[in-house]
């Protein structure tokens, strides 16, 4: 009895097989390493640095946190009001009044054609005192109090480059399951590959670099006058410069965000953040984009093999073994992050994502015009 396969059935093979390896390569062993140590150098002071623009109440939860960070060797915090219009001096100036530790940085206008969050960020740190940088958003609060001591400690790998994990809180519908979900794939990818020594990008909810790593940058530089890349481009900037990069991901060193609560509100904040992309660099390109690429046709080829039912038994086959792969990889990593996603829901929030990030592909590439608050 003969046995053939169609092509499309053989180019679904070879989809599986690229995911296959990153799984087994890059997401599974990151998320079964051993963990970080619990216990390392804490006696190099360092300044936190918080850019801020109308968030006065997420100010108010968010500093409170900072300031009851467990940190001996000592830190500063630096506040930057970005063109506020709300009470955010006010709430800014009693803060600096109370605590000698907290500074001001205010911005009343952006030069024209730059990026108001660099240009902010830039003047927030030729304030800073100490050679360690750390920076999370405005609408983000510290997992626990000891965040600053995980983080800072990936300095001491040593490192110039500290990347962390931002989470999402939980909540419940749909939209959130997905947005939790995209977080968690982002941060498998940029996390373990910078585990395997290909750094290619942090966010700038949880992220730390040193004055020096800057500096070798000539700050942003290189991208100034775009939107965004505060936290990406900086970091391809520093990797070319010859920047080393540590990974930080116990729980401990989480920050956690509110998620955006409308499908229009997430669509622009991730327009926003994949135009970066353009400007990684070739091989970074290369590696993400293939897996993306993988996934992308997998799902683009079985829903074509729906049409041919003499395929159906090998689509089957197929589609049931790399769900396997797909949550032998992704549920260690859901754990290990914290992210709690109910493993049922994966496969489902897999193929919603993929199906997501090609119309925002496809959007940017027909619209490129972005907006800053």
């Amino acid at each position: 009895m003969s046995f053939s396969l169609s092509p499309a059935i053989w180019l679904l093979l070879a989809t599986v097989l690229v995911q296959c390896y990153y799984a087994a390569y890059y997401f599974r062993p990151f998320a079964r390493r051993p963990p970080e140590p619990a216990a390392g150098p804490d006696d190099e002071p360092v300044s936190v640095l918080v850019c801020a623009h109308n968030e006065l109440e997420n100010l108010r939860q968010l500093l409170p946190l900072l300031l009851r960070q467990d940190y001996p060797a000592g830190f500063e915090i630096i506040l930057i009001d970005d063109r506020s219009s709300d009470d955010t001096y006010l709430f800014a100036q009693q803060l600096v009044a109370y605590y000698p530790n907290v500074h001001l940085v205010t911005v009343t206008r952006t030069p024209d054609g730059l990026a108001p969050k660099k240009y902010a960020l830039t003047l927030g740190i030729k304030t800073a005192r100490h050679a360690r940088l750390l920076f999370t958003d405005a609408d983000c609060i510290p997992a626990t109090n000891q965040w600053l001591r995980y983080m800072q400690r990936g300095f001491a790998q040593p490192a110039d480059l500290v990347l962390g994990y931002s989470a999402y809180a939980g909540e419940p519908g749909f939209l959130n399951k997905l947005i939790r979900f995209e977080t968690l794939l982002t941060g498998a990818q940029y996390l373990s590959f910078a585990w395997r020594g290909r750094p290619y990008m942090g966010v700038g909810r949880n992220l730390g670099y040193t004055k020096a790593v800057f500096q070798s940058t000539k700050g942003f530089a290189s991208h100034i006058r775009t939107l965004s890349g505060d936290d990406d481009l900086l970091v391809q900037d520093a990797v070319a410069a010859g920047g080393r990069a540590a990974v930080v991901a116990e729980p401990g060193a989480h920050t956690l965000s509110q998620p955006a609560t409308s499908w229009g509100a997430w669509w622009r904040q991730k327009r926003r953040h994949l135009s970066a992309g353009r400007q990684y660099r070739f091989a970074d390109r290369v590696r993400i984009g293939t897996f993306v690429g993988a996934n992308l046709l997998f799902y683009g080829t079985a829903i074509g093999l729906l049409f041919f039912p003499a395929d159906w038994i090998p689509l089957t086959t197929v589609y049931l073994a790399r769900t396997g792969v797909l949550l032998a990889a992704y549920q260690p990593l859901n754990r290990r992050l914290g992210e709690q996603l109910p493993v049922g829901w994966l496969p489902v929030l897999d193929a919603v994502y993929f199906f997501y990030y090609l119309a925002l592909g496809i959007s940017l590439f027909l619209y490129r015009t972005l907006r800053w608050k």
